[in-house]
């Protein structure tokens, strides 16, 4: 398995995309440290899906914070990492959505937006974004298999306007190489055919002749 250098790799998606699990495979796999989005931990998630209105501020603070301290920790540590989920995603999918919803103020998104820019300027981007392609019916399958009672309020329409979303910001990406993988297609949690596939497609980007 060739290796040239400290990588670092972030797994992009919607809620239910497999995210964690990719991150998971590829941390094992490629001896990565791995770095996983805080939910369990998460003071605000569970109130937030009850009244995402009065919450849509203080959850976004929250992730934006976290995800910043985790990414100079990347930066900092001298092995190569693999990051469940981008900073990048909190502002361009999740506060913008919110905000696009009426579920953030006017003036709570323009604050929100100049803080990400501020601190998303002292930072680095992934040397690779591997994004999960993933349709409504298979994130609410999985968001249903993994059994979390605060996912069980998220609406459908929630979910697609974040893929929609998603879709508009991937398109837009150009921070660097990045994989588009379409969930719907494969299972790479349970089969190992499908996890091969991802690896090779990871391998060739990151340490192929040609990675670009």
């Amino acid at each position: 398995m060739p290796q040239s250098g400290k990588k670092y790799v972030a797994i992009a998606g919607n809620i239910g995309a497999g995210k964690s699990s990719l991150t998971r495979i590829l941390s094992d796999y490629f001896k990565w440290e791995a770095y996983f989005e805080r939910v369990d931990d998460n003071p605000y998630l569970s109130d937030f899906y009850e009244d995402m209105h009065r919450w849509s501020f203080n959850l976004q603070v929250f992730f934006l914070s976290s995800r910043f301290e985790h990414q100079r920790l990347i930066e900092d540590t001298p092995h190569s990492v693999v990051q469940d989920r981008s900073i990048y995603e909190d502002a361009e999918i999740f506060a913008r959505n919110l905000h696009d919803m009426g579920l953030m103020a006017a003036r709570d998104y323009e604050n929100y937006t100049d803080l990400f820019k501020v601190m998303t300027s002292y930072l680095k981007a992934p040397d690779l974004l591997v994004y999960l392609r993933a349709s409504t019916p298979t994130l609410v399958s999985h968001i249903q298999s993994r059994g979390r009672e605060f996912e069980s309020t998220i609406r459908i329409e929630y979910l697609e306007r974040l893929n929609k979303h998603y879709e508009d910001w991937v398109g837009r990406y150009d921070l660097g190489p990045k994989i588009i993988i379409d969930v719907d297609e494969m299972d790479f949690v349970n089969e190992e055919e499908d996890q091969s596939r991802i690896i090779s497609q990871v391998e060739a980007r990151l340490f192929g002749l040609f990675p670009e």
